[in-house]
């Protein structure tokens, strides 16, 4: 085109178009045909002519040109000048500017093609964002203020159509409007308030204003201006129902967009009309006449706000149980299988069950029981257990009672759903909910049957250890099961094996193993279904590493069958290959070096294999079973370093974000954007590459392992794999993040191996000596311990507890010296977590008002109270300077209105305190001590009076004769743990094992203030231990010193005394076999 030099002596009404305007209306009439070659060829001869900027003058023209043009001409015009004029416009004259936005406005007002209106509002917003404000603009500046005066006419015109357009403009402009035109909020609201409840107006015009409303909202849900606006939720709320009733799915759909926005904006208006945010989005689940993108839409907004606000939305109990009630409807009243979660996320296993009727696309599509169970699994995650966890359990129950198979399987499955949320509650209240599911395994329905098996791998995952009391009744159920004529049953019956099995000692597997083993691989052999299959090989996985040696008799023949399975081509059964690669790893866990020995060579050649497929699922396979053989073979696993570790540094180094450019939302013609004309400033996004992630995240663990247990022929790698762990851990995803926490403590064993024979020898506190750490040991350390500090001050909670016990690692490994560079960093972000003031927990919390006796147990503290033990232990002496500012902040964990673990978590780290500084807490003693371990001896929880009988043990073997005086009510309140059945779980065993060895180490201590003739035959009657082995010392060296002493009170309890001894030496016996030997001798010479 030539170059236009007056541009501004253009007329655009209805004169004839210029010779360049014509042809540009030419090509564009290419455009809008049904033929894709023209098209193509077109848009190739555009793109030269829209690098010009004298192309907007001619672009202007088409759109104006009303009685020359046909409306699609125009139209696409328009959308071509909003996707150019941005490149082009600080490049045309300033009058040709003034005369752009004049005719704009022009145009607006007087064109009545819909289509070209829109797209003419498309470059009037796009103008208008191009008038940002230079460094010296005034506070009150207004880009285009013409129009926006504009606007405000609009708003009150008679014309439907008039109003619309002013509110289209709003919408389009929310962030210009955000960003400069805060003085006029309140008569905005106004205008929006009065559009929306007008029972007269236009339907076209309040759908346009709640957009305008909506984008505002969302553009402000940061801000506290957004406030004037949320006043408005009841009317657009009410709105929003009369969509609903006309099936008005795109206006719903933009509301419930703008409340999922508003769910985190510490605006307390929102707070305030919770109940009717949800109201809405529960009748707009349960309507089957909504799409189901919307419904979906509806519950995400209902998860958010659960995770959001979740103290407001428990305390509203009947809102609360208005939701849950809605939840159980949808599940029970859906033909779905509610273990579907299990099952939805292999699509592999959907299309073989689907068969013809398989659709890919539908993998990720919501159903009404996937929508329901995932909304449930995010309150029960989030919402305090004090206000979600009986109401949720009442109706599993109640649902469990009825006659109705579809009300039984909704009870039975929502108790698998709410397992890992609810965890803590449901551990404690096992001895109810257990009966309930084992019935319901046997129920005669077979959906309630697989939900019954999900509900049992669930509790299995999430129930640990507590669950495995059950193991006599749990095993021979699910055993049972995998007989079941329904191929779900058998799968998930396979599934709970897995889950229930990877944490059961050998003597609780022995019983079943035989049969159980024989049975998995029978099903191997005989089932076409991959889901059996698949979840066949788990299960003996799993069995394999409850058996421990046990499992050795079967290797054999279970390697037999992995190795046909580890040599598939097919890519379709990949992960059936990987599976049997896990398994394989798994029974080296479980069988150790001899036994496994014949098959490391075989397993090792086909994890390698498996790297050269482009198939990431595989390839996280391979590095799981490079961890645990690493872990297994040790030094044997050497010679496979110099190929397999570049290989995972490879791993380490790749980008798990891509930049590309941007296709989506770019609406028509996206060829013809000017994104690849500008250089390298096109849009792009960034493209997560979640598969890459998981390799990753599965190379770093094959890294941390090999570190680990490989020693010396590790060291060479180190000076390449420490900078790639460094660089990880800067990684923005916290799976990653993680995953480097873990493995960096690692980087420091293979230079203890090399320089100090495996082990480095260090005293508590003794900062002032010769470090006993050489040179490169103390650099790798310094590096190490200055990474995980960075990753203690992270914003995700789990990698801050990874990083706690990656801590905890190092500093016990390496002594005071390595702990000393970062000492007053770490106590500093320790006692940041104690307070709650640490970056992983302040930000996102709209509900301040609320106090912590709300909060629930958060997993990743119980990491920061060992850390804190560690710190004591290794700073010795030197942490008692810091006990003012770290004991309160561990009391506050110790309230009674504290969940149980908080308690359970604070006693256990007084009690670690209190026996690694001795004597350093006797200024604490009658201040924090002793009343928080009366409190805890009397608690209602074993887990807490367990921890509770250490604390005062340690305190009285640390305190000496200085606490003699408290021993009677020492003595009373431990004496009431000797009441508690110890058969009633392994906790309460424990409880009781620690009430004997607080017991011992009170007499150890001063045994002139212990009632012997009393206190002996209690404490005997209790023994040997039951749960808790590692006080098998302390008890017996009690016992053994009483019997040296010859004390008088002794002989009484001689009989008793013989029994115990007699049962700790027995074959099977957990005690030590130095104990034993003494205890044998003590035996002999008590004849």
């Amino acid at each position: 085109l030539p170059y236009y030099c007056n541009p501004r002596h253009r007329q655009y009404s209805n004169m004839s178009l210029s010779q360049d305007a014509t042809i540009l209306a030419n090509l564009l009439f290419t455009l809008t045909q049904p033929n894709t070659e023209a098209i193509r060829a077109t848009e190739v001869t555009l793109k030269p002519i829209l690098k010009n900027p004298n192309s907007i003058p001619a672009l202007f023209e088409v759109l104006a040109a009303r009685d020359s043009q046909p409306e699609p001409v125009r139209h696409v015009a328009a959308i071509l000048l909003r996707k150019r004029i941005s490149g082009h416009y600080p490049k045309l004259p300033a009058e040709y500017k003034t005369k752009v936005q004049s005719d704009l406005l022009q145009l607006l007002a007087s064109e009545t093609a819909r289509t070209v209106r829109n797209g003419a509002i498309g470059v009037t917003t796009t103008v208008c964002k191009l008038q940002a404000p230079d460094d010296n603009a005034p506070a009150d500046y207004v880009p285009w203020p013409e129009l926006f005066q504009f606007i405000a006419a609009a708003s009150q015109d008679a014309s439907a159509e008039a109003r619309e357009l002013a509110f289209l403009l709003l919408f389009e402009m929310v962030d210009t409007i955000g960003t400069y035109l805060s003085s006029q909020f309140n008569q905005m609201a106004h205008l929006f308030n009065a559009s929306i409840t007008n029972p007269q107006e236009d339907t076209k015009v309040k759908n346009a204003a709640v957009k305008a409303l909506g984008g505002l909202m969302s553009f402000l849900s940061d801000d506290p201006e957004v406030e004037l606006f949320c006043n408005l939720i009841p009317a657009m709320l009410q709105y929003s129902l009369e969509c609903q009733q006309r099936n008005d799915e795109d206006t719903v759909g933009i509301i419930l967009d703008v409340l999922y926005d508003l769910a985190y904006s510490q605006c307390p208006v929102v707070s305030q009309h919770l109940p009717s945010i949800i109201g809405f989005c529960l009748g707009c689940m349960k309507d089957q006449n909504l799409e189901m993108t919307v419904r979906d839409s509806a519950a995400l907004v209902v998860a958010t706000m659960s995770e959001s606000k979740p103290k407001t939305f428990g305390k509203n109990q009947q809102l609360l149980l208005g939701t849950l009630e809605t939840i159980f409807n949808l599940i029970e009243n859906s033909e779905d299988t509610g273990a579907g979660a299990l099952f939805q996320s292999n699509p592999a296993w959907k299309e073989e069950d689907e068969g013809d009727a398989y659709d890919p696309e539908d993998d990720d599509a919501a159903t009404d029981t996937s929508m329901a169970q995932g909304t449930l699994d995010m309150l029960a995650c989030e919402i305090p257990k004090k206000y979600i966890f009986e109401p949720v359990v009442k109706m599993c129950v109640a649902r469990f009672s009825s006659q109705n198979d579809n009300h039984r399987k909704a009870g039975i499955a929502c108790l698998g759903v709410i397992a890992e949320g609810c965890a803590e509650p449901l551990r404690e209240h096992l001895a109810d909910i257990m009966p309930i599911v084992m019935q319901a395994a046997q129920d005669p329905s077979a959906p309630v049957r697989e939900c019954a098996c999900f509900a049992l791998g669930q509790l299995s995952e999430h129930c640990q250890p507590e669950i495995l009391s059950y193991s006599d009744q749990v095993l021979p159920i699910a055993f049972a099961l995998l007989d079941d004529t329904t191929v779900a049953v058998q799968a998930t019956s396979c599934y709970v094996l897995e889950m229930f099995c990877e944490r059961l000692a050998p003597d609780d597997v022995r019983p079943l193993l035989d049969p159980l083993v024989r049975k998995l691989a029978q099903m191997l052999e005989t089932t076409t279904k991959r889901s059996v299959q698949e979840m066949s090989v788990a299960a003996l996985a799993a069995t394999a590493v409850a058996a421990e040696e046990d499992f050795a008799p079967y290797v054999e023949g279970v390697a037999t069958l992995m190795s046909k399975m580890m040599s598939i081509t097919d890519e379709k059964i990949f992960s059936l290959r990987g599976r049997a690669l896990e398994c394989m790893g798994h029974m080296a866990i479980a069988v150790g070096k001899e036994n496994f020995r014949p098959y490391f060579s075989q397993t090792m050649q086909c994890a390698c294999e498996g790297l050269s497929f482009d198939n990431t699922e595989l390839h996280e396979f391979a590095y799981a079973v490079f961890a645990n053989l690493a872990k297994v073979m040790e030094a044997e696993f050497s010679p496979c370093l110099e190929e397999l570790v570049p290989h995972l540094l490879t791993v380490l180094e790749q980008d798990d974000n891509c930049l590309e450019k941007q296709m989506e939302n770019q609406g028509e013609y996206g060829g013809l954007d000017d994104s690849d004309d500008e250089g390298e400033d096109g849009n792009y996004v960034i493209q997560v590459r979640t598969a890459l992630l998981e390799a990753k995240k599965g190379a770093i663990t094959a890294i941390g392992e090999i570190g680990a247990h490989c020693g010396p022929a590790f060291f060479p790698f180190l000076d390449k794999t420490i900078p790639l762990l460094q660089k990880a851990a800067s990684n923005w995803h916290p799976l990653i993040k993680a995953e480097v926490a873990e493995a960096l403590p690692s980087m420091v064993l293979p230079v203890i191996a090399t320089d100090h024979g495996g082990s480095v020898e260090w005293k508590k506190g003794d900062i002032a000596g010769t470090s006993p750490l050489s040179a490169q040991t103390t650099a790798i350390v310094n590096v190490v311990l200055k990474e995980l500090m960075n990753l203690l001050n992270d914003d995700d909670s789990e990698t801050v507890g990874k990083a706690c016990d990656a801590i905890q690692n190092v500093i016990e490994t390496c002594g005071p010296h390595a702990l000393g560079p970062v000492a007053n960093e770490c106590l500093a972000a320790v006692h940041a977590l104690l307070t709650k003031t640490a970056p992983c927990q302040v930000g996102e919390d709209a509900e301040q008002d609320y106090d912590d006796d709300d909060d629930d147990h958060e997993s990743f503290m119980t990491s920061v109270c060992d850390l804190v033990g560690a710190l004591g232990r290794v700073m010795g002496p030197h942490f008692e300077q810091y006990l003012p500012q770290f004991l309160p902040a561990i009391c506050a964990f110790a309230k009674s209105s504290r969940p149980t673990s908080d308690r359970a978590m604070a006693m256990g780290c007084l009690g670690e305190i209190a026996q690694e500084l001795g004597n350093g807490v006797r200024d604490y003693w009658q201040s924090v001590f002793l009343p928080a371990i009366l409190a805890g001896l009397a608690d209602p929880d074993d887990n807490v009076k367990r921890n509770a009988a250490f604390c005062a043990g340690v305190s009285c073997e640390g305190l000496g004769d200085y606490v003699a005086g408290d021993y009677g009510q020492l003595l009373q309140a431990v004496g009431q743990l000797f009441g508690i059945d110890h058969t009633k779980s392994d906790t309460s065993a424990a409880a009781v094992d620690n009430a004997c060895a607080c017991v011992s180490r009170m007499i150890m201590s001063s045994p002139t203030n212990v009632p012997l003739p009393q206190v002996l035959p209690v404490m005997l009657s209790k023994m040997p231990l039951k749960n808790d082995q590692t006080e098998n010392e302390t008890v017996y060296k009690c016992l053994l010193g009483l019997l040296q002493m010859n004390h008088a009170d002794v002989m009484i309890v001689k009989p008793e005394m013989k029994r115990v001894f007699t049962e700790a030496t027995a074959e099977g016996s957990t005690v030590d076999e130095e104990t034993q030997q003494k205890l044998k001798m003590a035996l002999a010479a008590l004849g």
